[in-house]
């Protein structure tokens, strides 16, 4: 149990580390953080070690998760309402439209997805480090099925629920001690059937992220990149730094890397320097800011409460 809660923080604070280091380098070129060799001294509106709204919807869910007892999606909604209404510096477009449009937190998603038609970003994916943590112990079909429900209360495009899904089944992987790389054939047999080629495609080993056909802002190349920087490195800080080397969408990409560096490395692999500076404001709930040792506290929270959760409907 001690270690699967050093797993669960390290992807709960993995993630936000990440958010907080790629932030600076939002829409920056490739090799921006090897050229310029600055992490967490802050640039582009943020302070140093400060996360971004990727990390704080992810404290949003994870907060409800712990205040309700478990998923209560309009409580996860309201949250996220009350949160955009308090000016965060950053928010994805999509997010904002749908937080933001009145409808009823059970249409909004679904009702802007038919106005669109495009609703595949990665914003979902960005804020689970949370309920993967908390969804684990329930096991794969569980885990999956709530990253579905969750990616759904912002996103319409059945794409970015799958994403999320893959997310968080190689998150529980990790947290029960295995190989999160091994786990993806198995994974992709659960993603719907529309969408499986194309996970398939991204999260291949012989996938690159030169081979997008999107901008990483949308939730194939970005998983697909946090799944390439893990396989292709061999840590924590080094899987977060080649993230946040690709350009484009850094904060959210990195993020993504650090909640399954996290899961599969370790709290002990996050830097110490990283950490350090690490905070969250969370907007629309007045002073609430947790740095690291809140988010730690978090992580920790989650682990046990979902595990008790689990033990209580085996």
């Amino acid at each position: 149990m001690t270690d699967r809660i050093d797993r669960a923080v390290g992807a709960v604070v993995g993630s936000a580390a990440g958010d907080a280091l790629g932030a600076p380098y939002e829409f920056g070129l490739a090799g921006q953080l090897s050229t310029r060799g600055e992490e967490m001294r802050g640039g582009g509106g943020w302070d140093p070690g400060e996360a971004t709204d990727d990390t704080q919807m992810a404290v949003l869910v994870g907060e409800s998760l712990l205040e309700c007892g478990g998923l209560e999606l309009p409580d996860v909604f309201a949250r996220f309402r009350r949160w955009a209404a308090g000016d965060p510096k950053d928010i994805g477009l999509q997010t904002e439209i749908v937080l933001t449009s009145g409808d009823p937190w059970d249409q909004a998603a679904a009702l802007h997805f038919q106005v669109n038609a495009r609703a595949a970003g990665n914003g979902s994916l960005m804020r689970a480090s949370t309920s993967a943590v908390y969804f684990a112990p329930r096991g794969r079909d569980a885990t999956m099925t709530a990253a579905r429900r969750i990616a759904a209360l912002t996103h319409g495009d059945r794409a970015a629920w799958e994403g999320t899904a893959v997310l968080h089944e190689l998150v529980r992987v990790a947290l029960d001690g295995g190989d999160p790389l091994a786990a993806l054939p198995a994974t992709l047999a659960q993603v719907h059937p529309d969408h499986r080629e194309r996970y398939a495609r991204v999260l291949a080993p012989d996938w690159h992220p030169d081979l997008a056909t999107e901008f990483n802002g949308a939730v194939w190349p970005c998983l697909g990149s946090a799944v390439w920087a893990v396989r292709t490195t061999s840590g924590f800080a080094d899987a977060v730094r080649a993230a946040v080397d690709l350009g484009g969408d850094t904060d959210t990409v990195a993020a993504v890397t650090g909640t399954l560096a996290g899961a599969r490395y370790g709290a002990a692999a996050v830097p110490e320097s990283w950490t350090a500076p690490l905070h969250v404001p969370v907007p629309g709930y007045g002073d609430h800011v947790l740095d690291a040792a809140g988010l730690r506290d978090l992580a920790r929270r989650l682990a046990k409460a979902g595990a008790a959760a689990a033990a209580r409907e085996a």
